[in-house]
C-alpha cells in the first residue's frame, strides 16, 4: 500500500503563521532581518495581496496564502529559476492533496492549473538584484484557491477562470495541512537543483506544463504574437515558434484560445 503521508517538514526552516497580515510577501521582507535561515510566513487572512504586474490577489476565506523568504545563493537568474521550483512544488502539493483524479497543470511562468482554471499564482520578489547581481533576500509568495474562487468579475475579462480545490474536487483542505505539504515539496526540487542544475527541473516542468506543442498567445505590453508552445529554455524564457520562425520570449502575459 503506498504511503500518502506528507513528507517530513524540512530541517532549518522556521514556520510563522499569522492571523492576519497586508501581504505575505511584505510581511516576510518586514522580518527578513530578525530571521537566522528560510522561513515560511502563512496568513489566515491577507489585506492586500498581490499577484504579477501588480495585481491584486483577492483571496475568500479559507484560502491559502503563504511566502517562503530565503537568502538565495547565486546570481539573480538563479533565483528566478526557483520560480519554477515553487510550480513544481504547488503541483506536487497539489496532487497530493486532490488524488490522482484532479487534472493538474502549470502555465507559464508558475501558475497552476486545476481542471482547466486557475488554482494558484505564484510571486518572486527579490531585494538586492542588479543586472547579473545576487539577490540579497527573495520571497516566494504562493496564493491557493483552496477553499473558494474570486469571482470571475475580479480578474481580468480574458484571463482563465479562477476555481478552487474544494469546487473541483469536492476535498476539503485546510491551509495547514496544505503548507505540510507544500514545504517538503519546495525542499525537495530546491535540492535537487541546487545538486543537479537546472534541467532536471526544466524536464520535470515541461512534463507539467500546460498546452505544451499547442498554439498560444503572448502579450509583452502592446505586443502580440501567437505560435506554438514549444517549451522553455535553459533560463526558464518561453520559446515560441511563430509563422516568423522561433521567438525567445523572456516575460509575456500568456493566453490560450477560448475552448482550448
Amino acid at each position: 500500500m503506498t504511503d500518502t503521508r506528507p513528507a517530513a517538514w524540512p530541517d532549518g526552516v522556521a514556520r510563522h503563521v499569522l492571523d492576519r497580515t497586508d501581504s505575505t510577501n511584505a510581511h516576510a521582507m518586514r522580518l527578513a532581518p530578525q530571521l537566522s535561515g528560510p522561513a515560511w510566513i502563512m496568513a489566515r487572512e491577507q489585506t492586500a495581496g498581490r499577484g504579477r504586474r501588480g495585481r491584486p490577489w483577492v483571496m475568500p476565506p479559507g484560502n491559502f496564502a503563504a511566502t517562503l523568504v530565503m537568502r538565495p545563493s547565486g546570481q539573480a537568474q538563479d533565483a528566478a529559476r526557483l520560480g519554477f521550483v515553487a510550480g513544481l512544488a504547488v503541483h506536487d502539493a497539489l496532487a497530493a492533496a486532490c488524488g490522482p483524479a484532479a487534472r493538474l497543470a502549470i502555465k507559464w511562468p508558475n501558475d497552476v492549473l486545476l481542471n482547466g482554471g486557475k488554482v494558484s499564482g505564484i510571486l518572486l520578489e527579490g531585494l538586492g538584484a542588479g543586472g547579473t547581481a545576487g539577490v540579497d533576500l527573495l520571497a516566494v509568495g504562493i496564493g491557493v484557491n483552496l477553499a473558494a474562487a474570486p469571482a470571475a468579475a475580479e480578474v481580468e475579462a480574458d484571463a482563465l477562470p479562477p476555481v478552487s480545490v474544494a469546487s473541483e474536487t469536492g476535498h476539503a483542505v485546510s491551509p495547514d495541512d496544505f503548507l505540510d505539504l507544500l514545504a517538503p515539496a519546495f525542499a525537495h526540487w530546491q535540492a535537487r537543483l541546487a545538486r543537479d542544475g537546472f534541467s532536471p527541473v526544466r524536464a520535470a516542468w515541461m512534463a507539467r506544463a500546460a498546452k505544451l506543442g499547442q498554439t498560444i498567445t503572448a502579450r509583452t505590453g502592446h505586443h502580440t504574437r501567437s505560435g506554438r508552445f514549444d517549451g522553455i529554455d535553459e533560463a526558464g524564457a518561453l520559446i515560441l515558434t511563430t509563422a516568423q520562425g522561433r521567438e525567445v520570449v523572456p516575460a509575456a502575459d500568456i493566453y490560450f484560445a477560448e475552448g482550448a
